[in-house]
C-alpha cells in the first residue's frame, strides 16, 4: 500500500489490490495437461501435451485478466466494475477464518453486493449509508483486509477534511 498524493488537482489511489489467483489454483489447473494428454493419447501424445499446455495457459490467463481490483481513489471505493463515493461508505470490518466463512454464509444478507473470490479467504464488509440504496453493505474478498479497512478509514477522514470537493469523474 502506498500513500496517496495530489497531482494535477486530482487525488490518486491510496490503496490498490488485485484479487489475482493464488499459486495453488494455478497448480490445480495444471491437471488439465495430463488429462488432455490422455484424451489425445490415441492420436498423438505430443499434440495432447501441447493442447494441454495451451488450455492451462488460457485458463490461467483468463483468471488473471478477470480478477477484480480493489481501489480507494479520488473519493471513491471501487471493487471490480462497481464503485461508490466514500461519502456513502460507513464502517468497514475485516474478517478472517471462521468469521469470514460465516460472513459469506449464514450471516450473509441476500441484498448485499458481493465481490468474492474462492481463492481469497479473508473478506471485508463495508457498510453503506446511502438511504436510497437498498444494498445494506458490500462484501469483498481481500488478501490484505486490515490494510483495506485502514485505507477506507483514512480516505474517509481526508475527504471529510477537504474544503472544496471535486467531482469524482
Amino acid at each position: 500500500m502506498f500513500q496517496g498524493y495530489t497531482w494535477c488537482n486530482r487525488r490518486v489511489a491510496t490503496y490498490r489490490e488485485k484479487l489475482s489467483p493464488s499459486a495453488w489454483l494455478m497448480v490445480a489447473i495444471g491437471l488439465v495437461i495430463p488429462a488432455t494428454a490422455l484424451i489425445f493419447l490415441p492420436v498423438n501424445l505430443l499434440l495432447g501435451i501441447i493442447v494441454g499446455v495451451g488450455l492451462w495457459a488460457g485458463s490461467v490467463g483468463l483468471l488473471w485478466w478477470a480478477a477484480p481490483a480493489l481501489r480507494v481513489e479520488n473519493g471513491l471505493f471501487r471493487a471490480g466494475r462497481a464503485r461508490i463515493e466514500l461519502s456513502f461508505v460507513g464502517e468497514a470490518s475485516a474478517f478472517t477464518g471462521e468469521e469470514a466463512r460465516a460472513q459469506r454464509g449464514v450471516e450473509l444478507d441476500a441484498r448485499a453486493w458481493l465481490a468474492l473470490r474462492p481463492w481469497v479467504d479473508a473478506v471485508v464488509r463495508v457498510e453503506l449509508t446511502d438511504p436510497s440504496d437498498p444494498t445494506p453493505y458490500w462484501l469483498v474478498s481481500s488478501k490484505k483486509p486490515d490494510a483495506l479497512v485502514a485505507a477506507l478509514e483514512a480516505a474517509q477522514r481526508s475527504s471529510a477534511n477537504t474544503p472544496d470537493k471535486q467531482s469524482p469523474i
